[in-house]
């Protein structure tokens, strides 16, 4: 297939487009600086600085990642409308493609993978967390839910549209735990706050054959929660990553002091949800590392 990837020089994106490549796809990546991207992907893929500019090479697949990072700075009204545009302007993108293929009478592609994140449900407490829980209204949910939405109207088209729910994605350069690790390295890592909060996680692999997972089977559509089948607190979590490191967590940090710290963004490390990948574990999808144990092993 012809594979248009956005998002595709991120932390995902990166190992999603050689995995592409290697399956024989032809793999088509949308990028705002396509020379200062180059060097992150294979030599294979065709790179424009918009969806548009595949209009004479109409893409088979849609995949899109793109957003720009919900941690990189505080929350400022401006940084608000930063993180939905990112995320909204490069869903539009795609839908504007497939309207102007359609008006084309081009072809148009058969399916969409469409990213969000956990934030879509809020914080959820310690109650179980499918794709049938309903959200709690805070900035995340609504962040979550109109970048789906943007989405959704190439369904009207016949494109068929899966959602990745996505939780905290785990390798060892890049993401959160890229973060954590010099700290914990140290022996200066500890819980956040009450270390109760769930941390709905995926190591990149699993992360990537899901999209896959979800491309290639064409039954499926709707929202798909991508963590392992296996969430764990934040307590948990430090704890078993200071196991793997041989070094103790023993500093925890105070919710107070993440408040001061990071504003409203703080919500990000002090609430979370006990999320489980109900729908992708129904449709017969397998984790090749479906425990934090398991996980932490391979990448540490």
């Amino acid at each position: 297939m012809r594979v248009l990837v956005t998002g595709g020089s991120g932390f995902v994106g990166q190992r999603l487009c050689p995995e592409l490549v290697a399956q024989g796809h032809e793999v088509q990546v949308v990028s705002r600086t396509p020379h200062k991207v180059r060097e992150r992907l294979p030599i294979d893929c065709d790179i424009r600085d918009s969806a548009q500019a595949f209009i004479e090479s109409p893409p088979d697949a849609l995949i899109n990642l793109a957003g720009e990072p919900i941690a990189a700075k505080r929350w400022s009204d401006a940084q608000k409308a930063a993180l939905i545009n990112s995320r909204v302007g490069a869903t539009e993108q795609l839908v504007t493609l497939c309207e102007q293929l359609n008006a084309n009478g081009q072809p148009l592609p058969k399916v969409m993978v469409s990213a969000s994140a956990m934030g879509y449900y809020g914080d959820q407490g310690k109650r179980v967390v499918t794709e049938e829980t309903q959200p709690h209204d805070e900035f995340d949910h609504r962040l979550c839910k109109q970048w789906e939405e943007a989405a959704q109207p190439v369904e009207a088209m016949g494109v068929r549209l899966a959602i990745v729910r996505i939780g905290l994605v785990l390798e060892a350069n890049g993401g959160s735990l890229a973060k954590m690790l010099p700290p914990f390295k140290l022996g200066l890592g500890g819980r956040f706050g009450s270390g109760e909060q769930f941390m709905p996680w995926i190591h990149r692999e699993d992360l990537v054959a899901a999209i896959l997972f979800l491309l290639e089977h064409d039954t499926l559509n709707g929202a798909f929660n991508a963590s392992a089948p296996h969430p764990v607190t934040n307590a948990e979590f430090t704890q078993t990553l200071a196991k793997h490191l041989h070094r103790p967590a023993i500093f925890p940090v105070p919710a107070f002091v993440l408040k001061a710290a990071f504003g409203e963004m703080s919500k990000l490390l002090l609430t979370g949800a006990d999320m489980r990948p109900a729908r992708l574990e129904k449709a017969g999808f397998t984790f090749q590392y479906p425990t934090l144990d398991k996980a932490l092993e391979d990448i540490l």
